[in-house]
């Protein structure tokens, strides 16, 4: 890959939300909550990692973007798919994904949106918003997917 092509590859943003069983101050969150430090630096630190939404707490869980105030956020952007799955399902953060259900309650429909954003380009919270509801609306296309339909231009660049 030339140098000319790399430069102009596209990072990945991703938002994944999901709705608490309990306020985060409860203890049935304090798995969740306890280790959430210990899972911002990984990420912080892990190859491919480019930026992540924060308070000045360090972390997303005290903003709400949905009307639901049990829903909470993370919004993330990675220099490529494969980074960002590497971190997700081959770290320690897989610890959280296991116990997701303790913490968690299942949605209806996507709860993760992936898209194509321009190096340099920190999303909005807004633009995350609707890359969801469109994912949510119109299914998976080039322009805002899941892991498991991620397009194949993109898939080729990891």
């Amino acid at each position: 890959m030339t140098s000319a092509h790399a430069s102009s590859r596209p990072h990945i943003a991703q938002l994944n939300i999901a709705r608490m069983r309990a306020p985060l101050d409860d203890p049935t969150m304090v798995g969740f909550t306890g280790r959430l430090d210990e899972i911002n630096a990984l990420a912080d630190r892990s190859p491919g990692f480019v930026w992540r939404l924060q308070t000045e707490d360090g972390d997303a869980t005290a903003l709400r973007i949905f009307d639901d105030p049990d829903l909470i956020i993370n919004l993330s952007v990675w220099e490529s798919v494969l980074a960002l799955r590497e971190f997700v399902y081959s770290s320690t953060h897989r610890e959280l994904i296991l116990g997701r259900r303790d913490w968690f309650e299942a949605l209806d429909g996507p709860h993760l949106a992936l898209w194509p954003v321009p190096q340099g380009h920190i999303p909005t919270i807004e633009e995350a918003r609707q890359k969801l509801d469109k994912l949510r609306e119109t299914g998976p296309d080039t322009t805002v997917f899941s892991f498991a339909s991620v397009p194949p231009d993109l898939t080729a660049l990891d």
